[in-house]
């Protein structure tokens, strides 16, 4: 479960520049959607669910632990267990395979390595044949998908997608969302899409609009 109170984020440390976020609860296993225009601080609030940034003040609880008071080594080991991020950008280790890259999220997070279950994952989103290429070698929608893989590795309780369909057509679109939404459910993980793209109100009846 995900639940945040009374969260706010101040850049630069200045109150003029302070976001107020609206209490947000979303139960486990649920998918939302998270609507706003650029600049509404859709991508600060993701990063503050992450626990990539720290709030002003409030807090963020996923499935009891308040993930704002972690500090260190134990926020890391929360984040690279518990949370499963798909950034707009991939963020791969160049010089690594995509095969390569998931093993090192499992390393990082100090979880046993898991051969059987990084095969396990390609082959559902339908990249094994691309499972020994550097990243940058990939087609837009193959590091789509990889980077989902990739959020998806550690099992993690929540699932965060920052504007996952914005460089896609409509057919590419449909395909991204019934991934997530697949995958997701077969977690049993909380989903939260962060995005601007209308397209994407017909398909989620739980929504928060900023």
């Amino acid at each position: 479960m995900l639940s945040t109170r009374n969260l706010s984020f101040a850049f630069g440390g200045s109150a003029s520049k302070t976001l107020q976020f609206p209490d947000i609860t979303c139960p486990t296993g649920e998918h939302w959607l998270l609507l706003g225009q650029s600049g509404s601080g859709k991508t600060t609030l993701l990063h503050l669910l992450a626990g990539l940034r720290t709030p002003q003040s409030g807090t963020v609880n996923i499935n009891g632990t308040a993930i704002n008071e972690l500090t260190g080594t134990a926020l890391d080991r929360f984040r690279g267990r518990e949370i499963g991020v798909v950034f707009q950008q991939s963020h791969f280790v160049r010089a690594l395979s995509i095969r390569e890259n998931l093993a090192l999220c499992r390393q990082l997070a100090g979880l046993p390595p898991s051969s059987k279950k990084i095969t396990a994952l390609l082959k559902q989103l339908n990249i094994t044949d691309k499972q020994h290429d550097l990243p940058q070698e990939l087609s837009v929608g193959e590091q789509q998908r990889a980077a989902i893989a990739r959020a998806l590795i550690n099992e993690p309780s929540l699932i965060l997608a920052d504007e996952p369909t914005s460089a896609l057509d409509d057919k590419n679109t449909d395909q991204v969302i019934d991934l997530l939404k697949a995958q997701a459910t077969a977690a049993n993980a909380t989903l939260v899409i962060v995005t601007h793209d209308n397209r994407l109100k017909s398909v989620f009846e739980q929504r928060i609009e900023l």
